[in-house]
Parts: C-alpha cells; sequence; structure tokens
C-alpha cells in the first residue's frame, strides 16, 4: 500500500484496485488467477508486477500492473520485474502479454516504459477513462 501511495501518478482509486488485486494474488484462493512478482531491497519491497491469464483466451495474459517506488527508480527494477512475468508466462506457453495505460501526460513515462520492454502498441480507445484520456492497449507476443 505504501508503495503505490508513493507512486505519484496514481489516484487513490487505482490505488485501491491495485491492492484488491494484490490481496487476491497473496490469498491464493481457489479460483483466483491472480499473480505477483515482487522486487525487495533491505527487507523492503520497492517494486511489483501483478499479472493473470486473460479469461476465455487461448494462452493470452494480462500485467495488471508494474509498479517501482521512487527510491527504487532508475535501477532497472521495472525492466526486470517485466522480464520475470515475461519469462513465467511465456514457460506456460503463453503467446501474448497484454497491457493497458492511460493517454494522459503523466503517464508518458509509463508508456515509453511499456515500449522500451519490447511491447507494441496495438489501439486505443479515445476518451475512454475521461474525457482526454484515451485507453492505450499494448501487447509483447511470445514464440512463433
Amino acid at each position: 500500500m505504501q508503495l503505490l501511495q508513493n507512486v505519484d501518478v496514481f489516484a487513490p482509486d487505482e490505488v485501491e484496485v491495485a491492492v484488491e488485486l494484490i490481496d487476491a494474488a497473496i490469498a491464493d484462493a481457489p479460483g483466483n488467477t491472480y499473480e505477483a512478482i515482487v522486487a525487495e531491497r533491505d527487507d523492503r519491497v520497492v517494486g511489483y508486477a501483478c499479472f493473470g491469464p486473460t479469461p476465455m483466451t487461448d494462452h493470452t495474459w494480462d500485467l495488471y500492473w508494474v509498479a517501482v517506488g521512487p527510491e527504487a527508480r532508475g535501477l532497472g527494477l521495472g525492466r526486470r520485474l517485466v522480464r520475470g512475468v515475461e519469462e513465467d508466462v511465456a514457460g506456460r506457453g503463453g503467446r501474448i502479454l497484454r497491457a493497458e495505460t492511460s493517454s494522459k501526460e503523466a503517464y508518458g513515462a509509463t508508456l515509453a516504459f511499456y515500449r522500451a520492454t519490447d511491447f507494441t502498441e496495438a489501439g486505443r480507445i479515445p476518451d475512454f477513462y475521461r474525457a482526454g484520456d484515451d485507453l492505450v492497449i499494448l501487447y509483447r507476443a511470445f514464440g512463433g
């Protein structure tokens, strides 16, 4: 929770949803499909990625959240978290890993991060979140 609150682009409702997904991943309840990879430094969580299989698809996965606290930025943790998710997904026969983000200027670094980690923009839905804030859909394909 503290990590998410320290990421300046996340609004309170986004933090709430992110915490719900992490709680689900940790609970490991029957039927749960959420998973998480965590980065720690000095026994503190400084980053994580939450992901899971996309329902009703053939080996397609969603990358729900990638977050790295401000104190750990610039160390390559985000890239390593995404690579860890990709290795896990590819190891299970995953064909596609999908991510979504906002087009708001505050999320410009997020969009650049996805592009730098070999995600391709697949499309946008204009004004999805609110007027002037598009949904940006990205993906990373595996195998042949």
